[in-house]
This record gives structure tokens, C-alpha cells and sequence, in this order.
């Protein structure tokens, strides 16, 4: 995936190719979106899932918005009516990912920035703005990937949960980005995938990315994790993030918070390895983050069978809140914040190449 064998992510005429992840690993599709509707839809129902992929996809919502508005000559003032709507729209699609609503603040800010602007000036600003966020997505994955390598020790068994890989963002990942970026400076390891109840993330896509690159891998339940760690078979733990609070909390795939309690007993670090687009310095700590519940039936129902009694209630957080104190560390593009809070995390934002030295304990 590193070397974009599938190219999950694709804008072309005009229109916003998405690979349908629902399917995988036993079938390639895509989903064509030709409407900003089309992608909160494939927002909502995890065709495309993961904060930055999602953020992305958000961007490129917002450019086909402002197409429609093109392809009926909309003024400029209608059309920002649209995008308005539009970015409401891409916004509700799905609450914990900060990644999407920067995305769209970064489409607002461009139009503040161009109150004059045509329709078609706007589609085109819009357009390159997306291009960017896409680029910049992968060029930031490469260095947060640069960044962590150096906490992969050689023949490092490493647990990961979820995806975090090339297909949860634009390409090459952030908690996979970590573990490519380590095998392609030579460093043997292995990767304990966590299955990742309740839609398999771990199993259907995670285990599918490290297959395809070659990479040592081996599948478990999530309940066998803490025995894993007990029998001394973990080196160290490594997870993406949807959103990262100021104080340096981390709400992520639901199951985290537990790795990071059972990796605090046993001694294991536990690193977060995330872009800057996923640091919300507007909420103060996780307590802040909306937590997302989902459909009953994604616990109760696997590949379309019943696997509970009929009219059992069930429980669907899609995420936890990790606290900062349980992370030994925040792997991102400026750099490595070490036992993260809330005064290394703003400094991350603006810095520079003392960064390391002063915040190395």
C-alpha cells in the first residue's frame, strides 16, 4: 500500500472514487461520488472510514458541492449558500473524527480568504485546496512514520488495533506508516493485528495491508491481548487516533483505552501516532470528545447473520477516550511528544528544531 498498489483514494473528472472497505479483503469495489451527498453517505455508512481518509473525502465533498453550483451557473452567492449546507451536511456525517470538520474549516477559511471569488474561481481554489490536503496527508504520514521508526526497536513484536494504515488515511498510514517506515530501515519485526470487534477493521483490513506489503503478521482476538502481554510476546503498542484533546487525551477505535490500561500493568509503551489535523486544541480534555454509537446490529450481526437472540439490547460505542498519562508517547510530523500535555502539545504546533531537546526528560 505504501506503494499505492490500490489507489483507495482517487479524483478524477470531476467526480470522487472511493474504495468500498466494507468489502474487504474479499472483493475490490468503489463507490463513484458525484455529489457532496454521495460522500456523506460513504462517510456515514464506512465505505471510506479512518479521521484523515475521512477529512479527505470531506474536502473533495465540498468541491463537488461547489460543481453542482457550476453546472447550474449559480452567482457566487448562492454558491456559498450551498457549501454552507454542504459542510453542515459532511460535518453531521460522523461526530468524532476532528479531521473531517478541519477539513471543511480549511474549505470556509479559503472562501474568507476569497470574498470575491467567482463560482468557477471557487471551484477551482477548492479543487487545488483538496489536492493539497491529499498530498500533504501522505507527505505528513511519511514523516510521522520518520519519526516513530527510531521507538522500533530491532525484532520488535508490535500490537496494533483498528487500521491506522495507507487506507485510514491518504496513503502510507500513521500507526502502520510507523511499523513500514521501520521495516524499510531494515529493522526486522512483527505485528500482533487485534481482530477489532465489532466491524473487524484488524482482521478484514489491517491484516490485508500487512499481507500485501509482506510484513510478519499475526491475527488475535482482542480478548487475548492482555495474555499476550503477559507471556512477555509484546514489545511495544501502536495506534492511530480520531481525535487528540489539547491536554493530550486520545479518543480512538473503541478497545484502546483497554490496551493502554493493560500496557501501563505490564510495562509495554503505548504510542499514538497521529497528524497534527488530529489535535483538536479547542476542547481542553477527552471528556469533551462526542463519542459515536452506532447500530445495534453491528454487535448482533456478522456478514449479514444473526449471531444473538432476537431482542437482546446491545451496546455500540465506536470509541474510547485514552488518557494522556496511559501514552508514552505522541508520534506526529513535527515530531515525537513524549508523556504528552497540554504545553507540549501547543509547543508541537510551532515547532522547531529544539523541539526534542526541550521537551526530552
Amino acid at each position: 500500500m505504501s506503494n499505492n498498489s490500490i489507489e483507495h483514494i482517487a479524483w478524477r473528472e470531476g467526480k470522487l472514487h472511493l474504495l468500498d472497505q466494507r468489502l474487504l479483503p474479499h472483493k475490490i469495489a468503489f463507490k463513484v461520488c458525484e455529489s457532496h451527498r454521495d460522500v456523506v453517505t460513504a462517510i456515514k455508512e464506512m465505505y471510506v472510514r479512518g479521521a484523515p481518509a475521512i477529512g479527505i473525502s470531506a474536502a473533495f465533498g465540498i468541491v463537488l458541492a461547489a460543481g453542482e453550483a457550476l453546472s447550474k451557473s449559480f452567482s457566487s452567492g448562492k454558491t456559498r449558500e450551498l457549501l454552507k449546507t454542504a459542510s453542515s451536511d459532511l460535518e453531521g456525517s460522523r461526530p468524532t473524527a476532528v479531521n473531517l470538520k478541519w477539513a471543511t474549516s480549511k474549505a470556509k477559511s479559503w472562501l474568507s480568504d476569497n470574498i470575491e471569488a467567482s463560482t468557477e474561481e471557487i471551484y477551482t481554489g477548492l479543487e487545488m485546496l483538496a489536492r493539497d490536503i491529499f498530498a500533504d496527508d501522505i507527505s505528513n504520514n511519511r514523516k510521522i512514520g520518520f519519526n516513530g521508526l527510531k521507538l522500533v526497536p530491532q525484532n520488535a513484536a508490535i500490537l496494533t488495533h483498528c487500521n491506522a494504515g495507507a487506507l485510514a488515511t491518504g496513503g502510507y498510514g500513521t500507526a502502520l506508516g510507523v511499523i513500514r517506515a521501520a521495516v524499510e530501515e531494515g529493522k526486522k519485526v512483527s505485528v500482533f493485528v487485534d481482530e477489532t470487534r465489532p466491524l473487524l477493521q484488524g482482521a478484514r483490513i489491517t491484516a490485508f495491508e500487512l499481507i500485501e506489503e509482506g510484513i510478519p503478521a499475526t491475527l488475535i482476538t482482542d480478548n487475548s491481548a492482555g495474555y499476550i502481554m503477559s507471556a512477555g510476546k509484546v514489545d511495544l503498542i501502536v495506534v492511530g487516533a480520531d481525535r487528540i484533546a489539547a491536554n493530550g487525551d486520545a479518543a480512538n477505535k473503541i478497545g484502546t483505552y483497554s490496551l493502554a490500561v493493560l500496557a501501563k500493568y505490564h510495562g509495554i509503551p503505548f504510542y499514538v501516532a497521529a497528524p497534527l489535523s488530529t489535535i483538536d486544541l479547542s476542547i481542553s480534555s477527552g471528556a469533551e470528545v462526542v463519542i459515536e454509537e452506532r447500530s445495534e446490529n453491528e454487535i448482533t450481526f456478522i456478514g449479514g447473520n444473526s449471531i444473538a437472540p432476537e431482542g437482546i439490547k446491545a451496546l455500540n460505542y465506536a470509541f474510547d477516550i485514552t488518557p494522556a498519562e496511559l501514552i508514552t508517547a505522541i508520534i506526529t510530523e513535527n515530531g515525537v511528544i513524549e508523556k504528552p500535555d497540554k504545553v507540549k502539545i501547543a509547543d508541537i504546533f510551532t515547532k522547531g528544531d529544539t523541539f526534542l531537546e526541550k521537551h526530552t526528560d
